[in-house]
């Protein structure tokens, strides 16, 4: 499927799917689009659409972006989901290890670049394993941040030149912990210290009583999206 073929398809299915709910969306995601891909940050929202897609389509490839910085207990929730599901979730890494990035970027460059430390760790490893596929599927929602208020549950990523799909994009918080209580879903513990969006370990924080859902990722600094998504 060309460009053209692919921004067409998403025109005309984009009103239609955007009525739908997450699992009518994903079960035509995965039949349209049998190379399709969801990139699983082990967050609320993913630990919710990995669980949907096990019963939905148990074989679609889920892959994680392992950038040596997360959380012990992000790395544990990986390993409790993968013995509950039986899954092979394919590990995505940077090219360079942490010791090679010090080297040539000097030490602790998510202090003195963030975008460029996110660039190496994130969007490069994302841009080489989605190269392999013609849809991807994300667990993004409207109102996590303004950048991603305009997001469609069907739309056409210009930046990776492929189909994506954002199932939950209509859904709010409650909607994401409503479906994990009622499934008894595993999900990371750090959402329960505080931690309702949770990145890499050097740039995330918990957040305080009133603050932004996001402020603590990246805190300080004006950088608010790591440009996996925008």
């Amino acid at each position: 499927m060309n460009l053209l073929e692919k921004e067409a398809l998403v025109h005309e299915k984009a009103e239609q799917y955007e009525q739908s709910n997450p699992e009518e969306v994903i079960a035509w995601a995965v039949k349209a689009f049998p190379n399709i891909t969801f990139a699983c940050s082990f967050g609320a929202e993913d630990v919710v659409l990995v669980d949907m897609l096990q019963r939905i389509s148990p074989s679609t490839d889920i892959f994680y972006l392992d950038t040596d910085f997360h959380f012990q207990e992000t790395y544990e929730t990986r390993d409790r989901i993968t013995e509950r599901y039986s899954l092979n979730f394919v590990r995505v890494t940077p090219q360079l290890t942490p010791e090679e990035q010090s080297e040539t970027y000097g030490d602790e460059l998510w202090l003195s670049n963030p975008n460029q430390c996110c660039n190496l760790r994130k969007v490069e490893p994302l841009t080489g394993i989605l190269s392999k596929y013609d849809a991807w599927i994300t667990g993004i929602r409207r109102d996590q941040a303004p950048t991603r208020a305009n997001t469609r549950k069907v739309e056409y990523d210009s930046k990776f030149g492929l189909i994506k799909f954002n199932p939950l994009a209509a859904w709010t918080s409650e909607d994401v912990w409503n479906y994990i209580h009622t499934n008894d879903i595993i999900y990371n513990p750090l959402h329960d210290q505080g931690y309702p969006s949770i990145g890499c370990s050097y740039c995330t924080r918990a957040v305080q009583a009133g603050e932004d859902p996001r402020a603590g990722r990246w805190s300080g600094s004006a950088k608010i999206e790591c440009g996996l998504h925008k």
